[in-house]
């Protein structure tokens, strides 16, 4: 990227010791100058254009008169980039599963387990947020939660977490609700995996591959059998194998990203009910049991 010092096209040269120590807005020019840089953007798309990064580092609006809302505001908003990305990552995953593109949707299933990761270190930001300095922000956060994240419903609706009453926090906005709902209504990246080892001649069951795609998975001792064909034999089928892994991966960074997220929680606000309405700390523990991919869990134990 032009002009970016992070992806530069100026020429490489070794430094220039006339210049090195010194931070002078004549010394920098001078120094850019030397290697050929671009300097001049009114004419041309700068770094900060390409990003709309105006937009960007403008959208922070703290409410309360306590410095500690920025950090909270950023954690939440930085949070949603990193969503977004991952649906993009997810749905095309799906997709490829369904077109028996296997090496695209490896690459797309390992990048949504690397965006995981980073948000799990997010919450270690938040958690540097004490107590105190939550309860000074929190009355001007009014009914506002994470609960109500667009994105997060739908990464847990690709995922194969359908609950109807979660499409309701969403009803006031026509244009998200139908995203959302154009989520609970697909087959789950579960779903499209069974199908395919249906396709490959696995006894899944109709059951399993033919269904209503809005009702919660239930696992199926049949569903079981045909992924212990796979793991008894990978090199027969390799990249079957290679899928129940990927999954096994993604769903076990899901689980550290729920479970650092229930701990952070617990850390800034203890037992208290949720700004949304829920029960703060024992709503996310229950959602520690969901199990996605259960089949592909409980095999090891047989094998």
């Amino acid at each position: 990227m032009s002009g970016c010092p992070f992806g530069s096209d100026a020429k490489v040269h070794s430094a220039d010791p006339a210049t090195l120590g010194t931070d002078t807005p004549a010394a920098v020019a001078q120094h850019a100058a030397h290697h050929d840089a671009q300097l001049d953007f009114s004419a041309g798309m700068s770094y900060g254009d390409y990003l709309h990064l105006d937009a960007v580092l403008g959208a922070q609006h703290p409410l309360s008169p306590d410095h500690n809302e920025m950090l909270f505001i950023v954690q939440h908003q930085t949070s949603e980039l990193w969503m977004k990305l991952l649906l993009h990552e997810l749905r095309a995953a799906i997709a490829h599963i369904a077109q028996d593109k296997l090496g695209s949707a490896f690459k797309e299933l390992a990048r949504v387990s690397k965006i995981l990761e980073q948000l799990v270190h997010a919450w270690d930001v938040l958690a540097t947020m004490t107590p105190a300095e939550y309860s000074a922000i929190r009355p001007y956060l009014a009914q506002s939660s994470g609960f109500q994240s667009w994105q997060y419903r739908c990464i847990e609706f690709s995922l194969g977490n359908k609950n109807s009453a979660m499409l309701q926090p969403h009803a006031h906005r026509p244009d998200l609700l139908a995203q959302v709902q154009a989520a609970y209504a697909a087959p789950s990246l579960y779903d499209e995996s069974l199908r395919l080892l249906a396709r490959r001649g696995l006894a899944v069951p109709a059951t399993h591959t033919e269904r209503d795609w809005t009702q919660p998975y239930s696992e199926d001792t049949a569903v079981e059998a045909a992924w212990l064909q796979v793991y008894r034999a990978p090199d027969t089928h390799w990249d079957l194998y290679q899928l129940g892994e990927e999954l096994t991966d993604l769903e076990d960074a899901f689980r550290l990203w729920r479970f650092r997220h229930v701990t952070t929680v617990e850390r800034v606000i203890g037992f208290k009910r949720g700004t949304g309405g829920t029960g703060g700390v024992s709503y996310l523990r229950k959602m520690l049991d969901t199990v996605l991919f259960p089949e592909i869990w409980r095999l090891r134990t047989e094998l």
